[in-house]
């Protein structure tokens, strides 16, 4: 299998997984405090790593303590503030909201490294993005306009724009990660870091907001999220950003709702209409038009 290969199938199986956290989400919201999830889920990904990491991570101290910089921006920015941000705007906005909003993130990405990198942005692509954003627009109104001039903007939906902005730094600055650092210490590092820097906001959120009740709930939410949705699909979303270049992961991102409306139907009996399957054969259509050369 060529890098190219794994790269695609790596970027498929983070955004599935991504996938079925909002699935999840959607089931489980107002159940956990925005803070509490973010903190307990970034924990148990520590956890669940250190056994394969912590050793390597000692060792490579000297390392990690000349990339220091580099790698508090990264945890802040992926770790930190990214989804605790998405959970408060989960809290003030809609869900149709957050699902167009989220579309920012692969333009992003492709501007950020079109500055910052001067990476040419060919046709192809272009004409690729602005199909794939036609689909996912069809996908959240429904194919109606009216539905879209429609749509009412808060707070919310400023946080989840911010949010977007800093994930797609946070895939920039992946791209950038120093060699002799390995991906298991790199992950473990900045779990770390990030879990530490958002223990304070949970210690406030418990004493004087809400705690988090830990039921079963919980339990299977905050260990799903933690494990898969966390810590095996930042590895993979990571190792694709290395094989197949920061633009071609970003866009595979957009898979996220078609993924989201198969896994709604089996999981929460949601039924899937004909504009659902029109919008996913847009958005495909347009992944497979920005890999055309040229």
């Amino acid at each position: 299998m060529n890098n190219q290969t794994k790269g695609v199938l790596f970027a498929l199986t983070a955004t599935l997984l991504w996938s079925v956290n909002m699935v999840i989400a959607s089931g489980i919201k107002g159940h956990i405090p925005p803070i509490g999830l973010a903190f307990w889920r970034w924990t148990i990904a520590c956890v669940a790593l250190a056994p394969f990491a912590l050793r390597s991570t000692i060792k490579n101290k000297s390392v990690l303590l000349k990339n220091k910089r580099y790698l508090i921006a990264t945890a802040i920015l992926g770790i930190t503030i990214f989804n605790t941000i998405l959970y408060f705007a989960g809290k003030t906005t809609s869900a149709v909201n957050l699902s167009l909003i989220a579309i920012s993130i692969p333009i992003f990405i492709i501007a950020i490294s079109r500055i910052a990198f001067k990476e040419k942005i060919s046709t192809a692509k272009i004409l690729g993005i602005v199909t794939i954003i036609t689909g996912v627009l069809v996908l959240i109104t429904k194919g109606s306009i009216q539905s879209l001039l429609e749509i009412n903007f808060n707070i919310g939906d400023l946080l989840m724009l911010l949010g977007c902005f800093f994930f797609a730094s946070y895939t920039i600055l992946v791209r950038l990660k120093p060699k002799e650092i390995s991906s298991k210490v790199f992950l473990f590092t900045i779990f770390i870091i990030g879990t530490i820097l958002l223990l304070p906001f949970y210690i406030w959120e418990h004493l004087y907001y809400n705690q988090v009740t830990f039921d079963s709930t919980t339990i299977y939410a905050t260990t799903y999220v933690g494990i898969c949705a966390s810590l095996i699909s930042y590895y993979l979303w990571n190792e694709a950003i290395r094989l197949i270049g920061t633009n071609n992961t970003a866009l595979i991102y957009y898979l996220i709702p078609v993924f989201s409306g198969i896994l709604a139907c089996f999981f929460l009996n949601q039924t899937i209409v004909l504009t659902q399957i029109i919008s996913m054969g847009i958005i495909i259509a347009g992944l497979l038009l920005t890999n055309k050369k040229g």
